[in-house]
């Protein structure tokens, strides 16, 4: 009865206009603004692509979109799920990968996991860290983990260069 009516409720706030922009205005919600804005991506001392990082839906989401210059292309969502206190991530590309990762801020920056498959479709653990630094860049490192977390080996690690 109690998620019926927080259903119900959240239905006329968001048709109504009222308190649409307050259901989102906690400070969960902005624990990932850090990574909002328009970036220019370097990988390895080059230049890998293009990131725009925007929030949606009245505030309640963020989505990523990046495009980077060999032609690959992907976007994500991410929200602060309130009912499990966690954020969580859909990442989806060009390629045909789907990751769902959940986790939260820790040290200053977003720690978020989840399962996926390698290329050999064996199970691994992906772990991304994104990582604010003084310089006005982010840092993201993209982890994968074949023995359940006890070694990881980077993926990706990029450096985000603000442009706007």
């Amino acid at each position: 009865m109690l998620i019926k009516y927080c259903l119900l409720l959240t239905v006329f706030l968001c048709s109504s206009g009222l308190g649409a922009r307050s259901l989102c205005d906690s400070p969960q919600y902005h624990a990932f603004d850090f990574w909002i804005g328009e970036w220019r991506v370097m990988s390895k001392g080059q230049f890998a692509g293009n990131s725009k990082i925007t929030k949606i839906l009245n505030g309640c989401v963020i989505l990523e979109e990046y495009q980077a210059v060999s032609g690959y292309k992907g976007k994500s969502l991410n929200i602060f799920d309130k009912q499990q206190q966690h954020w969580h991530q859909s990442w989806t590309d060009n390629a045909g990968l789907l990751l769902q990762l959940n986790g939260n801020r820790y040290n200053h920056g977003m720690v978020l996991q989840g399962p996926g498959l390698d290329s050999e479709g064996k199970p691994v653990l992906h772990r991304i860290t994104w990582q604010p630094k003084k310089n006005n860049t982010v840092h993201q490192h993209w982890q994968s983990s074949g023995n359940e977390g006890k070694s990881w080996e980077t993926l990706f690690y990029g450096i985000y260069h603000k442009i706007q």
